[in-house]
């Protein structure tokens, strides 16, 4: 195989031993006529900062064909993971220019995979493919084995705020003032089609950490060959108190700690935590 090229959206979350080693291609993010690009020079401080102080929701933008386009033209043989198709456009988007690309033969070889993750679990699918590509496996190898990954990957979390929730109106404010009052941490989990979906309401931060692993204990299998990841917004410490938890209760090929992205901060606000193996 000839020189590959591998290609992320913002939307996956990183660390500083991720930086080089693929090409991300940003999302944006609105908080009131603020605009933020979540790229390396982003500042997740201020972003917080500007959620808590703004009424309205935070939108976000994908990327455009275009933007997807650029990163293709030339190169010989490209692979791109994207966040969850349910969630973002920015998959179609990507496809679109892969389609473009081969209709005007940019480029050999374009392969667009879906996630169906976001956050750290759409890391470690990058991360997948990054493997096999150092591994020099074959094109239709990396494609059929990473969808296969991607169907048995799991991924957890829980949010510590559901301001942005409350401002969207997902959440009522009588719901959310009950929260508070109860101290409600909602886990969630994504879906076999790519969707977030509540897992469970647990009372307090403790509760919902020992939540998250014990649903590795629930739903993980061959952990010896896993590697697992924990996305942490703003809140290192949590995120390893937890790494602790999991590396004295189970095998795991390897832990690994990573920055949520501004997309992730977005959604899962500060002190939010989520795991994926």
């Amino acid at each position: 195989m000839k020189h590959v090229k591998l290609i992320t959206d913002s939307a996956g979350d990183i660390n500083k031993d991720l930086c080089g080693k693929f090409t991300r291609v940003p999302l944006a993010i609105r908080v009131g006529d603020r605009e933020f690009v979540d790229d390396e020079e982003l500042d997740l401080k201020e972003l917080l900062r500007a959620m808590k102080e703004s009424t309205e929701a935070p939108k976000t933008a994908s990327p455009s064909p275009w933007d997807f386009l650029r990163e293709y033209t030339g190169e010989d043989c490209v692979f791109v993971v994207t966040i969850s198709s349910q969630l973002s456009g920015s998959y179609a988007n990507a496809v679109l220019a892969a389609e473009m690309a081969r209709k005007k033969k940019l480029t050999r070889f374009v392969h667009v995979f879906d996630s169906k993750n976001a956050t750290v679990g759409q890391t470690l699918v990058t991360l997948k493919v990054l493997e096999l590509i150092e591994e020099k496996r074959a094109e239709t190898e990396i494609v059929e084995e990473v969808n296969d990954y991607i169907e048995n990957l799991n991924t957890y979390g829980f949010l510590e705020s559901i301001d942005n929730l409350v401002k969207s109106g997902r959440v009522s404010k009588m719901m959310a003032r009950l929260g508070s009052a109860l101290n409600i941490r909602l886990v969630f989990g994504r879906s076999p089609e790519g969707t977030i979906d509540l897992v469970e309401k647990v009372r307090g931060t403790k509760r919902a950490m020992q939540k998250l692993v014990d649903l590795i204990a629930e739903t993980g299998s061959n952990l010896e060959k896993k590697i697992c990841g924990i996305a942490h917004i703003n809140c290192f410490e949590k995120a390893q108190q937890l790494y602790d938890k999991i590396r004295e209760r189970f095998n795991f090929k390897d832990v690994i700690i990573f920055d949520g992205s501004g997309i992730t901060t977005v959604y899962g606000n500060e002190g939010g935590l989520v795991i994926a193996f």
